[in-house]
């Protein structure tokens, strides 16, 4: 459903702040707060349809950024890292045209991520709803043992099913965050 992408993240739909981010859902509660103007009207000329806005998080730099037909996708990693050292990531992906409710692309992600995985643990579902008259679902996946980083990877996802196409903001680790 996902085509895989050129960094880890992506290529093995297991993990995507700055090291001053207080809160690991930050960039997906900002993609809730930036969600509201799917509905609203373009404030820019070159924004047509639905657009999901999102800003960079402070101390980020982009690592890799990528448009296609049916989609696109940026990589946000801390100033001093880059993808492909990276210790945590933000990731936006748009799937242009694309309709599934997001449980499908979590259970799918589910799938993969357990497959690539071993040792891996079934999707968490933290909230699930409607937000703004979009469908959303937040979910973490952990991986105890990446094999291909020999470290822990933990994501967190927010996927939300526009009118126009389907979103999904990723904030991964390398590390167990702080609780806080």
């Amino acid at each position: 459903m996902i085509p895989a992408g050129r960094s880890a993240t992506v290529a093995a739909m297991s993990p995507a702040d700055d090291s001053k981010m207080r809160h690991p859902l930050r960039a997906l509660l900002q993609a809730t707060v930036f969600g509201a103007v799917l509905c609203a009207p373009p404030a820019r000329a070159d924004l047509v349809n639905e657009n999901l806005l999102v800003a960079a998080p402070a101390g980020y730099e982009v690592g890799f950024r990528n448009k296609k037909k049916e989609s696109s996708i940026t990589e946000w990693v801390p100033a001093d890292e880059t993808v492909d050292n990276w210790t945590e990531m933000v990731t936006v992906q748009v799937f242009y045209d694309l309709k599934v409710p997001p449980e499908a692309l979590m259970r799918d992600l589910e799938k993969r991520w357990r497959g690539a995985c071993p040792g891996a643990g079934e999707a968490q579902t933290i909230a699930d709803g409607v937000e703004h008259g979009y469908p959303a679902r937040v979910w973490l996946l952990d991986c105890p043992r990446n094999p291909d980083s020999g470290k822990r990877e933990i994501t967190w996802f927010k996927a939300i099913e526009g009118n126009d196409s389907f979103y999904v903001v990723q904030k991964a680790f390398k590390f167990m965050p702080a609780k806080k």
